[in-house]
């Protein structure tokens, strides 16, 4: 039997793609994103049993395409995917979809659970650690373990896969031995990879102590380069914000990316940046309280002024 998985690339793709993966030995593993997950599937070579997509969020420019090519690919391989972000269209049911609003590794693990070790339990606790999506069932299977050390491990991993970066080899290797339960300190070069990731998170809250700038309701900062999402969460902070933004220039795109996080308040990201981004040109969203956006490089002012107003 031969198996394919399309992850995302942080602490609940990388560990939901592991319960998968203990499910599905056989599994080819590979790191995609909402914008690449249709060209990924276009460009598929041979016949797979089994198809997964874990934590990929859908992108509304392509979803129209994107829903074509998953029904085609349901006629041929049994098909999965397993996402917790919201969806463009409420009405998207097939039996396959599993959509819910917590982390993509527990719903992997609860989709596949007769597959799978009791003890794969603990590898979807870190990944639900790493979502901020600890859910009453989370919160119970912790009580199995000793929850600190649970912390430790899950704290080594999400700071070691954040200085690794777009390295896809070693995050694939990180992956593959989660998938076997190997705790992550076990895994090689991860430890020390958290530890740079630490010392580098202090440098950044300097950085970002001289490079704020205070807007009405939202704090932000421009190419501290590096950990952007920890950039945005020490903006909101440091500036003393309802919510922290973190841009950095892509000079190839001529774009920036864009982190944002809430640190107060109720207001939803997801849904103010998938009316707003576009409106500037761009592309924008995520969860209600943590988001993401690309917008082209002149309109990044227009779009940040935009936003504090949308938030305020």
């Amino acid at each position: 039997m031969s198996s394919i998985i399309f992850t995302h690339g942080d602490c609940d793709g990388i560990c939901a793609g592991a319960v998968v993966k203990s499910a599905f030995a056989d599994s080819k593993v590979f790191f995609t994103s909402p914008v690449s997950l249709l060209g990924e599937l276009k460009n598929l070579v041979g016949n797979y049993d089994n198809i997964v997509i874990c934590d990929i969020a859908i992108d509304e420019k392509t979803f129209p395409q994107l829903k074509i090519k998953l029904n085609e690919l349901d006629t041929e391989s049994n098909m999965i995917y397993i996402d917790h972000h919201p969806v463009p269209e409420k009405k998207f049911n097939k039996s396959w979809f599993h959509h819910d609003n917590y982390s993509s590794s527990e719903q992997a693990y609860r989709i596949l659970e007769n597959k799978l070790s009791r003890d794969m339990r603990r590898v979807a606790i870190y990944g639900a650690i790493g979502d901020f999506s600890e859910t009453s069932l989370i919160k119970k299977w912790e009580r199995d373990w000793d929850t600190r050390t649970l912390y430790f491990y899950a704290g080594t991993l999400i700071q070691g896969i954040t200085h690794v970066g777009r390295d896809y080899d070693y995050k694939r290797r990180i992956l593959d031995a989660l998938s076997g339960d190997i705790p992550p300190p076990e895994i090689a070069g991860l430890l020390e990879s958290a530890v740079i990731a630490s010392r580098k998170e202090e440098g950044i809250k300097d950085d970002v102590r001289h490079k704020v700038v205070k807007l009405k309701n939202l704090a932000y900062v421009q190419d501290i380069n590096g950990y952007m999402s920890k950039a945005a969460i020490y903006a909101a902070s440091i500036g003393n914000a309802n919510v922290g933004v973190s841009c950095e220039y892509r000079s190839q795109k001529h774009v920036y990316d864009i982190s944002i996080r809430r640190r107060n308040g109720d207001m939803d990201l997801n849904t103010i940046l998938r009316h707003l981004a576009p409106d500037h040109g761009g592309t924008g969203g995520g969860h209600p309280f943590a988001a993401g956006a690309r917008i082209p490089e002149k309109e990044l002012e227009a779009f940040l002024n935009n936003l504090d107003e949308a938030i305020g």
